[in-house]
This record gives C-alpha cells, sequence and structure tokens, in this order.
C-alpha cells in the first residue's frame, strides 16, 4: 500500500524508537479489506526493528498499540491512511517518549490526575483535517493515564454504526458511548472537556504555576507570532500563551497571497511559525485556555485553566478570531446534524444531497465550489448585492450547473426534527418575503467574531467585539496592545496580521524604553 519513496520517509520517521512495541492486529480473515489492511500494517512495522505485528482472530479489522508488553490504550479500528497517517506515526514516537505533540509538566499532571477511566471513540474521516488534532490529543492522554482508552474509527468502514449514532460531522468522539465531543479540538480543550466528564484531583504545588516575563503574547496566530519574534530580538523575555500555534491558519488549505512565497499550505505555514518561535528563545505555551486577565496596575496576570498565571508588565492581545455563528433559535443543536464549517471535513457527509452555503466571500465561493464536485445541489446564500469573493472564483462558481446564487437574502429560520437539519427559512432584504429552503446542511461561511471575551468590560471594544487600538497598536490600558484578527484593524489578512503583529511589538519596546 505505501511506495518506496513514502516507506523511506517513514523509517527517517521512526529511526530513533528503541523500546520495543507490537501493533495487535484483531481481524477477521474473511473481511474484505483484511489482507490489504495487514499489508499497510506489516510496511510500518517494517521501518523499524523495534516494531512488530501480532495477530488474534476478530471481527473486521482493528489494531492496538503494545508498549513492553502492556496495552497503550491506543487502538485504530480501519487505517490510519490519508490525514490520519500522522496520528499513527506520532503514537509510534509518543509511546517512545518522543515526539513535538507531548505536552509540558503542568498538562502531563492534569492528565495524570483525571479521576476514573473513560472510553473513547473518534469517528474520523480520513480526507478531514481537523480530525488528527483530535485522535493525536486523545492518543496522548490515553499514553499518560492508565485509566484512558481512545480508538479512531475510519466512520467510512462502519457506515451502519455511522448511520445509528446519527453522525453527520467529524471529528464525533464518543465517551463510553455517549456524545462526548463534535469538530475541531486541541488537547487543551479536551482536557477541560474531560476534567468535566471524569472529575481531578489537583495535587500540584501552586509555587510551580507561577511563570514572571518581561512581555506575554496572547494567541499564537501570524499575529501572535510576529509579536513574539520583534519582541524577543529586542532582547526581552517573552512567552507565546495559546490554543495552538497557527491559530486559524491551521484550518487553510492553500494560501497563495503571502508576499515572496507563492504558495504555502495552512499546516505548512503553522509549522513554519513554530519553527521560528523556537529559534528565537520564546517560552511557547500551547494547549492553553484563557480563563481571567488582570490588566490592572503596572504587573499584569494572565490566568488558564488549570491554574496557571503569567504575569509580565506588557501583554499583546493576539487572540484571533473564531467563525461567526447566525444567532438563531436551535442553532447549538444542529451544529454537527447539519450545520458546519469546514467542507473539506464535512463535505462527504452530504455526497448526493442537497446544501446551502451561508456567505459569498472567497471562503464561502471556495466552499460552495468543493460541495458541488460531490453534492446534489448548492445553493449561496450572499446577505448583499453581490458577492465579495475574488472575481476568478466567481467566474467559477457561477459555471457550475449545480449551483443557485441568491443575492440579498437573510437566513431567519433552521428546521429540523430535533436531531437534525431538514431546512432553513430564508427571508428576501428588500420585501421581506420569505421562502423555504429544503436542504440537508448548511456550511456557515459568514466571516469572523473576534475572541474578545477574556478582556470584554476592561479593554476597550466597538459594537463587533473587536478590540480598539490607535496607530501604534495601543489599547485604552497601558502595557496592554492588540493585533490582527481580534483588533479594529480594518482587513482580516495574514500579511496584514503579520504586520501588525510586528507593529504592537515595536510599540511596546518603545513605551518601555520611555518608561525608563
Amino acid at each position: 500500500m505505501l511506495d518506496q519513496e513514502t516507506l523511506k520517509q517513514v523509517r527517517g520517521v521512526l529511526e530513533g524508537i528503541n523500546t520495543p512495541l507490537t501493533l495487535l492486529v484483531t481481524r477477521d480473515r474473511e473481511y474484505v479489506h483484511a489482507d490489504t489492511f495487514s499489508q499497510f500494517v506489516e510496511e510500518v512495522a517494517s521501518c523499524s526493528k523495534y516494531i512488530n505485528v501480532e495477530y488474534e482472530q476478530g471481527e473486521a479489522f482493528s489494531f492496538r498499540l503494545i508498549r513492553d508488553g502492556k496495552d497503550t490504550g491506543i487502538a485504530f479500528r480501519g487505517i490510519p491512511n490519508g490525514h490520519e497517517f500522522t496520528s499513527l506515526l506520532l503514537a509510534l514516537l509518543n509511546a517512545d517518549g518522543k515526539g513535538r505533540n507531548l505536552p509540558d509538566e503542568a498538562l502531563r499532571r492534569r492528565i495524570q490526575n483525571l479521576k476514573g477511566e473513560v472510553k473513547l471513540s473518534t469517528y474520523v474521516s480520513l480526507t478531514c483535517t481537523n480530525c488528527p488534532d483530535v485522535v493525536q490529543a486523545l492518543n496522548v492522554m490515553a499514553l499518560l493515564h492508565e485509566g484512558i482508552s481512545h480508538e479512531m474509527v475510519d466512520g467510512s468502514l462502519f457506515q451502519e454504526e455511522v448511520d445509528r449514532l446519527g453522525i453527520q460531522a467529524v471529528p464525533s468522539v464518543y465517551a463510553n458511548g455517549k456524545p462526548f465531543h463534535v469538530g475541531r479540538g486541541d488537547l487543551g480543550e479536551l482536557l477541560g472537556k474531560l476534567e468535566n466528564l471524569m472529575g481531578t484531583s489537583n495535587q500540584a504545588d501552586g509555587h510551580d504555576l507561577l511563570y514572571d516575563f518581561d512581555q506575554i503574547v496572547l494567541g499564537g496566530g501570524p499575529a501572535g507570532v510576529a509579536s513574539a519574534v520583534f519582541s524577543a530580538r529586542k532582547g526581552l523575555k517573552v512567552a507565546v500563551v495559546a490554543q495552538r500555534i497557527g491559530g486559524q491558519v491551521n484550518d487553510t488549505t492553500a494560501i497563495e497571497n503571502i508576499i515572496s512565497v507563492p504558495r504555502t499550505l495552512g499546516t505548512q505555514l503553522a509549522a513554519d511559525l513554530f519553527q521560528q518561535l523556537e529559534c528565537n528563545d520564546i517560552e511557547v505555551f500551547v494547549n492553553r485556555t484563557f480563563l481571567h486577565a488582570d490588566l490592572d496596575g503596572k504587573v499584569k496576570t494572565i490566568t488558564v485553566e488549570g491554574g496557571e498565571q503569567f504575569r509580565a508588565p506588557q501583554v499583546i492581545l493576539a487572540t484571533g478570531a473564531k467563525w461567526r455563528r447566525l444567532g438563531l433559535e436551535n442553532e447549538d443543536r444542529y451544529v454537527g446534524h447539519g450545520i458546519h464549517f469546514c467542507p473539506h471535513c464535512d463535505g462527504p457527509f452530504y455526497k448526493g444531497k442537497d446544501v446551502a452555503v451561508i456567505g459569498g466571500g472567497n471562503s464561502g465561493v471556495e466552499a460552495a465550489i468543493d460541495l458541488a464536485g460531490i453534492c446534489h445541489h448548492v445553493s449561496v446564500i450572499e446577505y448583499s448585492r453581490q458577492m465579495k469573493a475574488d472575481a476568478v472564483l466567481q467566474e467559477k462558481l457561477k459555471s457550475l450547473p449545480n449551483v443557485d446564487i441568491f443575492y440579498e437574502k437573510q437566513t431567519s429560520e433552521l428546521q429540523g426534527d430535533g436531531t437534525r437539519l431538514t431546512g432553513i427559512m430564508v427571508k428576501d432584504r428588500q420585501t421581506g418575503e420569505e421562502m423555504a429552503l429544503p436542504v440537508d446542511g448548511v456550511f456557515l461561511q459568514i466571516g469572523l467574531q473576534p475572541n474578545s471575551d477574556l478582556v470584554k468590560g476592561t479593554v476597550a471594544t466597538n459594537a463587533r467585539g473587536e478590540i480598539e487600538i490607535d496607530g501604534h497598536n495601543r489599547t485604552n490600558i497601558p502595557g496592554v496592545y492588540a493585533a490582527g484578527d481580534v483588533s479594529t484593524i480594518p482587513f482580516k489578512q495574514i500579511m496584514i496580521a503579520m504586520g501588525e503583529g510586528a507593529k504592537a511589538a515595536l510599540a511596546a519596546f518603545e513605551d518601555r524604553m520611555y518608561a525608563q
């Protein structure tokens, strides 16, 4: 199944493993994929002398990761190919104590303090770009906590099971057979949910949860990384505290408008951002969920879930933005059950069906074009008289025979049976006339909402929730700056966010010099 070039790369990744590992395959020899799936496992194992394969009789096909003769709690039902191939390689590295994704000591302690046991199953699509983050995070937690087990399930191989559970979005995580999490998630978010589910016995001493820096940057997207790099080059002791490095960049596919870089991928840019942080002696704290910001006084304090506190005289807010919601009744109920944000992840669930895309910007038109290739019909709902997407994208969209575009329309109601979405009501903004649009799924692409909740009521924000800044990225609070999509800067682009991050850092350094 794996070509020679891929096998060569895998050997390079796994060459440092020195712990005996076993891939214990459970299979039914009559299962249609038994031989090809077994070949895949054998080929991966052949890339390291420390990995072997054993077989036992069972249903369909799955395999578990065994370390030193003991079950690690990590299992794969189906083959982790496609985007999930990295999840398998990381599981092998993590079992040997290696891998950049292993959590730091504070997160490791929180995982080990979880109480009791839980069996987790994550249903994925091998084409989903968000699924690996969830799978890899839960695999790590299984490795670090004996009471946690986790299996990746390729939903396409277990369609009856997927239909019975009513899964319409990936990743979908079940805990002890009950719905636990849907959609994108990182280790910090998932750990917080597990702490709520399982409870925790926090035995940590408070003194080692306090960190002092010259400057704290909140957010790891292009603006946050640029701020940190520029500040570190001024000789400051800088910390980046974020959920993940790259932010929204991780959810972007092709990027072709960064000057001097003709084309890159979102995941590659995120990796490059992380590498540049490492090259500049910047301390990085990822998978953190912000709880409280005390910005009064000369020393600011940021508290995150788990009790850690980060203190510094200067804070740069670069927390970015998240997808905007419609704000309609029952919206939360149908997220993952008819309402979606990622066409690449959840589009395959709607093969041959009718869907709507709400939003006519670049992301909306790109989503509609992609969905038109697999869906029966796509309706694009545009709020304005014309779409804002680039002309070349609009031309492509209008050339597709199974796409209709509705201008000056507003989604006014979500219709469903309580378990899944069945349609939407669309209102004409000129006449007020409403029409019913029966659809199986809706993909929201209506822009971004700033992640400013942490500082609302403390730092001045506008009606949209964006943090108000002056021409030097200063907020209304001395020592606090903002950059990127969370701020009032008018254009939300990667290039602009990077420049704004640099401006915020330079303004902060200038203020520091004048204060001395």
